[in-house]
Formats: C-alpha cells, sequence, structure tokens
C-alpha cells in the first residue's frame, strides 16, 4: 500500500536516538522509518530541518474561570491555535470543578468549551475544589473514561485540608490515578500578603516577597511525605524553588514516586520583571512568583538532572485590562491583580533556543522533556510523544537556524512576556494524526480538528515505593488498613 505522506531527508530525534531517515504515514499513523521512501502521495522534504514528536503541553488554562471567577482570555480555539504555532500536536488543559458540582456535570462543561474548537487533541485534568465523599466516589468512573490525572490546591480559597489531601490521594492511588498539586502553604502566604499591604506595601514588585521560597519548600515536602503515607504517586507543577527541587530529588532518590515539573518564565524570566514603571509589573504576576537568577540556574541543573521531568508553560492568560489583570479595579494592590501569564507558545522556542542551542540539554532531552515524558507520566504512550511505528503522526519539524526576535503571538493576549527575547530554532510544520494544522506560518486545521485522548493510568512499573513501617502488618500489629 502506499503511503498518504512522507517526510522525507529530515533528522529524526527521539527521546533516546537521533539519525537520518524517512518517515512514512498512512490512515493518520507512523508506519514505515526506512532509510528511503518513494511511494508517498504527499511529500514534505525536511532536509536541513528536525523532525520530533509534537509537543505535548501537559499545564494550561484553557476556557477556564480563575478562583477568581474571571475567564481565562483564550478558549479551546485560540488556545489550541497558538499552542501549534509553538510546535505542539497534543495538549492537556484543565477542568475545574465549582464548588456543589459534580465531576460529571464538570466534564460535559468542558466537552461542550472543547469539541467544536480545539485544532489539537486534549484530555483534561481534573482540578477538585470540593472533594466530599460523593464527589470522591465519582474519581474511578473519570479514571475509567480516561482522565486519569486531578490536581488539587494547598493554597486559595479551594485549598484542601491534609486529611482531604490523604483521603483524594488514597482513592487515586486505589484506581490509577495521578494526584497534581499546587504546594505552597497558605497561611505563610497569607501572613506575609497582610503584612505587607498593612506596611503600604502595595505595588505589584511585592507578589515576590509576599510568596516567600520558604512557603513552596515547606508544602512541597509536606505534600511528598502525605503522598508516601497514603501510598500514591504524585505530581508537583511548577516548582520555582531549590529548595522545593531538592526535596523531590531526595524523594525521587529514595524511591518516592515523585514527579515534578518547572515553567519557562521561572527558567527565563525574574523577580525584577515585576518592578515595573506603574502598573506594568502586573503582566508579570503569577504564582508561585518569579524569583532570582541564582534560582534560574538551579532549576536548570535540576532540569539536567532529571529531577524535573517536564518544562511545561502553565498557561494563563488574563490580558492587561479590565477583563483579566484589573478585573478588581486599577486602584488595587498585588494581592487583588489576577494571578497568571501566557506563554503556551513560546514554551518550546524558548526550550530549544536557551536549551539546546545554548548547551544546557540535548536534542534528546528537548525531546523528552517537550513531549515523550509528559506522554509517559500522563498515560499516553505509545500512541503520542514518539516516533515509533504505530503512533500517531503527530510530529513538528522545526528549523534549527531560523532565528526572530519574539513577539506578537497567536493567542487572545494582548502581551507576551516574553517579548523581545531573541530565539533560535523555530517549528515550521506541525502534524496532528499526520494532517498539517500549521506550516510556515499558515493555519491549515479547522477548528473541531482535534479528538479527546483517552489516557490511560500513569505506569508505576519500576517505580519501587518508599515504605512507611507504620502500613507493614509486621510492624502495626497485623492491622488492617
Amino acid at each position: 500500500m502506499r503511503h498518504d505522506m512522507a517526510i522525507r531527508s529530515g533528522l529524526i530525534a527521539t527521546a533516546t536516538e537521533t539519525f537520518t531517515a524517512d518517515i512514512g504515514i498512512r490512515d493518520g499513523r507512523i508506519v514505515t522509518i526506512a532509510e528511503e521512501i518513494t511511494d508517498a502521495d504527499d511529500v514534505i522534504d525536511a532536509t536541513g530541518r528536525i523532525v520530533m514528536p509534537g509537543g505535548i503541553e501537559a499545564h494550561c488554562h484553557i476556557a477556564q474561570e480563575s478562583g477568581m471567577g474571571i475567564m481565562t482570555s483564550d478558549d479551546y480555539e485560540t488556545g489550541s491555535i497558538s499552542a501549534a504555532f509553538g510546535g505542539n500536536s497534543c495538549f492537556v488543559p484543565f477542568a475545574a470543578q465549582k464548588t456543589g458540582q459534580s465531576l460529571a456535570d464538570t466534564i460535559r462543561t468542558y466537552d461542550d468549551r472543547a469539541t467544536a474548537k480545539s485544532v489539537l487533541d486534549w484530555s483534561y485534568h481534573l482540578i477538585l475544589t470540593d472533594p466530599t465523599p460523593a464527589v470522591l466516589e465519582e474519581l474511578p468512573d473519570v479514571f475509567a473514561r480516561g482522565i486519569t490525572s486531578f490536581k488539587v490546591f494547598m493554597t486559595y480559597a479551594t485549598r484542601v485540608s491534609d486529611a482531604q489531601f490523604l483521603d483524594i490521594l488514597s482513592v487515586a492511588g486505589r484506581h490509577g490515578g495521578l494526584t497534581m498539586v499546587h504546594a505552597e502553604n497558605h497561611d505563610m502566604l497569607d501572613w506575609m500578603g497582610r503584612r505587607l499591604v498593612d506596611g503600604g506595601n502595595l505595588a505589584p514588585r511585592y507578589h515576590a516577597p509576599s510568596r516567600p521560597a520558604l512557603a513552596e519548600e515547606e508544602a512541597i515536602n509536606r505534600a511528598v511525605s502525605l503522598a508516601r503515607l497514603a501510598e500514591a504517586p504524585l505530581f508537583i507543577v511548577h516548582v520555582s524553588t531549590p529548595g522545593g527541587a531538592e526535596i523531590v530529588a531526595k524523594a525521587r532518590a529514595n524511591g518516592g514516586r515523585v514527579w515534578a515539573e518547572t515553567c519557562p518564565q521561572y527558567l527565563f524570566l525574574t523577580r525584577e520583571d515585576l518592578d515595573k514603571p506603574g502598573m506594568e509589573g502586573a503582566k508579570f504576576i503569577c504564582s508561585p512568583p518569579l524569583r532570582d537568577t541564582a534560582t534560574q540556574e538551579e532549576l536548570w541543573r535540576h532540569v539536567q538532572a532529571g529531577t524535573l521531568s517536564l518544562v511545561s508553560s502553565d498557561h494563563a492568560p488574563y490580558r492587561y485590562d479590565d477583563t483579566g489583570k484589573f478585573n478588581a479595579g486599577r486602584d488595587i494592590n498585588f494581592r487583588q491583580i489576577a494571578n497568571g501569564m501566557p506563554g503556551i507558545e513560546m514554551r518550546l522556542p524558548l526550550l530549544f533556543s536557551e536549551g539546546v542551542v545554548k548547551g544546557r540539554i540535548s536534542l534528546n532531552d528537548f525531546v523528552a522533556l517537550s513531549s515523550t515524558n509528559a506522554a509517559r507520566i500522563y498515560g499516553m504512550l505509545p500512541t503520542k510523544g514518539t516516533l515509533a511505528i504505530g503512533a500517531d503522526a503527530d510530529i513538528a519539524i522545526w528549523d534549527p537556524n531560523e532565528t526572530r526576535i519574539a513577539g506578537e503571538m497567536h493567542d487572545a493576549m494582548d502581551y507576551n512576556p516574553f517579548a523581545g527575547m531573541e530565539i533560535t530554532g523555530w517549528p515550521k510544520t506541525v502534524l496532528g494524526r499526520g494532517k498539517r494544522i500549521v506550516e510556515d506560518g499558515d493555519l491549515l486545521a479547522t477548528p473541531g480538528a482535534g479528538q479527546f485522548v483517552k489516557r490511560a493510568p500513569i505506569d508505576l512499573t519500576g517505580k519501587a515505593r518508599q515504605p512507611v513501617p507504620e502500613l507493614d502488618p509486621a510492624h502495626n500489629f497485623n492491622a488492617k488498613l
């Protein structure tokens, strides 16, 4: 049988190997990897370019209300388009439960928001904000549908108590779910924030000291301990401190089933960006906050060492206007400014330029951090995240030498926090299941072309448990737990 498409003469990069070959595609899947393919109806000449799995953006907020009740500026159409222009072929936004809402109704709400709009294949992470016993009983059905990860908060009004966290972890652990956590100590943040505001420190720059690194470190340590007791896997989102990363590294070295990520803002921006004239610093308010250059270097070290498995965008797009950052008004303090910044389109170009081009990470590391690790952790391998026979033809073709200055993106935002940065390396063509999504600056896919991705439970094969003696019948008088 002829191939529907061939990608010819490109440098193929996976998470483990780099080699020159042709890729043959039929019915949306990779069916051939060979020295030469000559029988394709459609040929893409990838000479001088890198052919890799399309990125998987596994941390983004799309068509989602914030805890302050503000809707993100990007819906599934603009968000997926921007992600595609940034080299992604799949993304996993959050589906946030409202207080009193069932998980089934939550999923229906987001299905309505995504199905007719996304140009990319997508899945969801749930956000649990009201984990009642009835809601926890729904989790196994959610996992069976293929939504096998969810997020909880240790801060904000939607935070869970330690007791709730243990119950959630326990249910997830028994049924193959992965619990993600925003780890910051709420009371430490509230205490610092109130002191700063009471002292007349109101400008955006004070957002950084209001959320001390110690608050993240304490919460990460507590989350890791709770997951260990519940014998459940855990994923720490947006790690922004060396101390937090060290806790993750130690837990992983000791057998803990713990994964973590960081984000471009913590690798490429600093707290000095908050100190802009007037309210300009509001553009850089995100949580956890931006840190300093010393922190950047330490986080890079943990990326290189494998402590941090992903670099995700945490795309949280709130416009620099009254619909977004200033939803609470203009005469406000830093605590009243909407948290979050855009970055879904900049994630991979920044990581390639500052990581691969500057020699901080290898090309194979880049593929792992941008795609393969997300597919592995979130239950999408071998269909997504790799270039292999039988995998979906989700492919990004990069020009490693193109240099451009970051500017306006394809999202629904009115600013780019990374604007003005010089970037080397840019995705030129992105395929989703063998169909062109973007090519040479043009959008070729139509809204609704994406499909829901049913995900498997996290694979814990080879991940030894970190034992807790009190859970061992030999040490607890044979108690049944």
